[in-house]
């Protein structure tokens, strides 16, 4: 990937940013595979460890959310992560809103204000400027390996409903994200320091970071016959809604939850500043 990728720029901002040393980053960079969340599932069964890394700048394959087609056109970021979590099956998606924050926070701390769209979209001015998804391996009730995979949109086409970070900052005074490497080192330390929060702090706490940039918190939504406000997200990964009801005895509202793939936000709102 000479000229397209440099590994050495990576490593230099790895290692100027890393506050800790959570995951032992080992890289593995492509000008272009099918999907790197399918190369890294190959290199993993044949030994590849916690914390590997498969890197490319386009992707043949790509897969996002419920088997939808990622466009993946060269320009864009397209990376995927080992991990071994050792949390429950049904929690799986603690591991996607983790890498969310997580990501979220990185880019913001670098000027660039980044939120969260239920429940793995980040976006950027009211669109989405990346996706995440998680794929695991299930033993005993217990996930016992995953692979997080990120697409970001770096300098690639986009959609009406996408932004991406070159075309976003390019009458900007100063540049947030330098260069790709840069972007790529912010996601990878993003991904770290989301398992960090998840597995040292809690998911209590990781949630109400994640609640703190999700653009969807107040919105009201309807489902069926029933409507209601988005007031947070379950440990499971599920959006919690308050029933708006008739009875003014309640001292509660009734929450409805709703499980990712049920029901789309779409890209409607623009984050403000928190």
């Amino acid at each position: 990937m000479a000229g397209e990728f440099n590994q050495q720029k990576l490593e230099t901002a790895l290692q100027a940013e890393r506050k800790y040393c959570y995951l032992p980053f080992s890289l593995h960079i492509f000008s272009t595979v099918a999907s790197t969340n399918k190369t890294l599932w190959e290199l993993i069964n044949q030994g590849a460890g916690t914390g590997s890394v498969v890197i490319a700048t386009q992707q043949t394959a790509g897969r996002g959310q419920w088997g939808r087609q990622w466009v993946s056109p060269t320009g864009g970021l397209y990376v995927s992560v080992a991990l071994t979590p050792k949390v429950d099956a049904n929690a799986s998606y603690q591991i996607t809103l983790a890498t969310a924050w997580g990501i979220a926070c990185q880019l913001r701390e670098s000027g660039v204000n980044v939120g969260i769209k239920w429940p793995n979209d980040l976006v950027l001015e009211g669109r989405k400027l990346g996706g995440i998804l998680t794929e695991t391996k299930i033993s005993q009730g217990q996930i016992s390996q995953a692979v997080v995979g990120v697409g970001i949109n770096w300098s690639n086409s986009v959609p009406e409903t996408g932004i991406n970070l070159e075309s976003w900052q390019a009458d900007k005074t100063h540049k947030p994200i330098s260069c790709l490497e840069s972007l790529t080192s912010k996601v990878l330390l993003g991904i770290e320091s989301g398992m960090l929060c998840l597995f040292q702090e809690g998911i209590s706490i990781l949630l109400s970071r994640y609640s703190e940039l999700l653009v969807n918190m107040g919105d009201r939504v309807h489902v069926h016959d029933l409507s209601g406000i988005v007031v947070g997200v379950t440990p499971q990964g599920d959006l919690r809604v308050s029933l708006e009801t008739d009875c003014v005895t309640d001292t509660k509202a009734p929450e409805l939850y709703l499980e990712p793939g049920t029901i789309s936000l779409g890209y409607r709102r623009s984050l403000g500043t928190y």
